[in-house]
């Protein structure tokens, strides 16, 4: 349905500094390579405020205009936000495709997305996006329909494009209801059968599903560039303890995350807001790393999930001298931060520690017999205890092997039972 841009395309990168705040120069390289394009060239300024008309100023337009004949290059790559008409009047004066930084994102997470979810998701970001894109998007679509068998009901065709865009952005949505719905039924079992939820997050390309598979065994795809992996994953996770958690790897995060992803992702992302301990993986080998974390903290308070217990990670420390596997603990003894390498699996040990320590549950195991008549007791272990064998003998008695921890003991105290 989108036009993407086809792998090896040439791309002409423009990035400009404003007082009241930037984005990173490095960052939209890597943006740039993640969607398959070949960056040929970058121009660079500053200004006090954007343009209204072309958001550069006159004189770099000009400079654009030569980079893109001179370089040959097939788009314009914009480390910016552009309104619809300075889109078109910078495509108008240039006479190729220009993409902001929304659209660039946007087009990777389409990409990149392979569950029914995921690619909902982006069809349901890129269509919000398009929408902001239709008003005035071509002449020609400005007629009212006419001609014989082609009289309609007298909208222009771009009000029909647009009654069609909200018609599918409406059916998209209702199917993402229903998935969301799944999901809160998901977590509500295992809040039920008290299963602790952790989630991953943290900066894209930081390690976050290198660390996943590491600590559940999972064969997650996993390359270094930004938004290796969309969909989310969950798997089970098993401490030293005999505890046992669920593991989610949720979408990185990226400075200025459009507004259009956070809310198509809302589903995703609820993973994190609602879990019981997020796990903030940081590359500890980038220079610019403080201010990362203080993107991802600003992402995370605007989906909810500032407000929920963080432990950093810091991952990647193979890349850094003289720097072992420790663990940071605050002036209560209350683990805070990890360094590890998810890569090597230095100090994953030490993050299994941090994890057993948070969620220590001393587990029994019993061998019960229930009557006939104590089905509500069997009702109750089977959502908060682990059954590992269940039979019925002659005499009707029900015989099973469970394990449980210890604080649910009280439901057995009418059940003849015997350690193991």
């Amino acid at each position: 349905m989108f036009d993407r841009p086809d792998s090896g395309e040439r791309a002409v990168l423009v990035h400009l500094t404003f007082h009241h705040g930037q984005e990173d120069l490095l960052e939209l390289k890597e943006l740039a390579k993640s969607a398959g394009t070949d960056p040929v060239f970058v121009l660079t300024g500053a200004r006090k405020r954007p343009d209204p008309k072309f958001y550069v100023g006159k004189g770099k337009l000009d400079e654009l205009k030569a980079a893109v004949e001179a370089y040959e290059a097939d788009v314009v790559l914009f480390n910016h936000p552009l309104a619809p008409s300075q889109e078109r009047n910078l495509e108008g004066a240039l006479g190729v495709r220009v993409v902001d930084r929304n659209g660039l994102i946007l087009d990777i997470f389409a990409q990149r997305a392979q569950s029914f979810e995921g690619k909902l998701q982006v069809e349901l970001a890129q269509l919000k996006h398009l929408s902001t894109r239709l008003v005035r998007g071509w002449t020609h679509l400005e007629r009212q329909k006419g001609g014989i068998g082609l009289r309609g009901p007298g909208e222009t065709q771009l009000e029909t494009d647009r009654r069609l865009l909200g018609m599918r952005i409406k059916q998209i949505q209702q199917r993402l209801d229903k998935v969301d719905k799944q999901r809160h039924q998901g977590r509500s079992k295992r809040k039920k059968a008290e299963i602790a939820s952790v989630s991953l997050v943290g900066y894209t390309n930081a390690g976050k599903s290198t660390l996943f598979n590491t600590l559940t065994g999972a064969d997650i795809y996993t390359a270094d560039q930004l938004f290796a992996t969309l969909d989310p994953t969950l798997r089970n996770c098993q401490l030293p303890n005999s505890s046992e958690i669920v593991l989610a790897d949720t979408v990185g995060f990226i400075r200025h995350l459009p507004h259009e992803l956070v809310a198509a992702f809302k589903s995703t992302l609820q993973e994190a807001s609602e879990a019981d301990l997020l796990l903030h993986v940081i590359d500890a080998h980038s220079d610019d790393r403080e201010v990362i974390i203080t993107q991802v903290n600003q992402v995370l308070e605007d989906i909810g999930a500032d407000k929920i217990r963080q432990i950093e990670v810091y991952n990647k420390i193979d890349l850094l001298e003289g720097i072992v596997p420790h663990i940071d603990r605050d002036e209560d003894g209350n683990a805070i931060r990890v360094w590890l390498s998810a890569e090597t699996g230095a100090g994953v040990d030490l993050l299994y520690q941090v994890l057993a320590e948070l969620f220590s549950a001393t587990k029994v195991k019993r061998r019960c017999y229930l009557r006939a008549d104590q089905g509500n007791i069997r009702a109750k272990l089977f959502t908060c205890a682990k059954i590992i064998d269940e039979h019925i003998d002659d005499f009707g008695t029900n015989e099973l092997v469970i394990e449980l921890d210890a604080k649910h003991l009280g439901l057995l105290k009418d059940v003849k039972c015997e350690e193991i």
